[in-house]
């Protein structure tokens, strides 16, 4: 049923957007694009920032993944995930990457202030260099297995459902 409903507009202002964002640094698959979406909705976002080169709405691909939520999402095509991380850190948003990295801190030693952004990148090169040169911390999941890379989506499920478990609870 979710795929062919239209929430109203009762229903979309009712909605209390929580203080975070995703900014996605041209991800590439469509599933991970739609799932973000979908999770943005779950979690009631602020907005998510589509930057660069990647699939954005509309997109049947997309929409699929997405099952409508990318419809009243709030979202902004962006040239450079760059462009925006500097843009909200003048905002007053802390700025966190999901990334392996030299840099990374345990995800679970987070100590989120908001509002907040989580950065996620591309599934093979992931996040630009000067994007995680920019960010205010880099954060990665324990890779306990032999694979030491998790899904963009799954990546920001875990730590946003962590963030909003934080601030329902402050």
């Amino acid at each position: 049923i979710l795929r062919d409903y239209t929430p109203s507009e009762s229903e979309l202002s009712a909605i209390k957007r929580q203080p975070i964002y995703f900014v996605l640094d041209e991800v590439l698959d469509t599933f991970n694009i739609g799932s973000i979406f979908r999770l943005s909705d779950a979690l009631a976002v602020s907005k998510v920032y589509l930057c660069g080169e990647m699939e954005f709405p509309p997109s049947s691909r997309l929409h699929r993944a997405a099952v409508g939520t990318e419809l009243w999402t709030p979202w902004e095509k962006r040239d450079t995930a760059l462009e925006v991380v500097k843009e909200l850190k003048a905002q007053g948003v802390l700025t966190v990457a999901i990334e392996q990295d030299l840099r990374s801190t345990p995800w679970n030693l987070l100590k989120p202030k908001f509002p907040i952004a989580l950065v996620l990148g591309h599934e093979t090169t992931g996040i630009k260099k000067e994007v995680l040169d920019e960010v205010d911390q880099i954060i990665e999941l324990p890779m306990l297995g032999i694979n030491h890379s998790f899904n963009v989506w799954g990546s920001a499920a875990v730590v946003g459902y962590s963030i909003i478990a934080k601030l329902l609870n402050s």
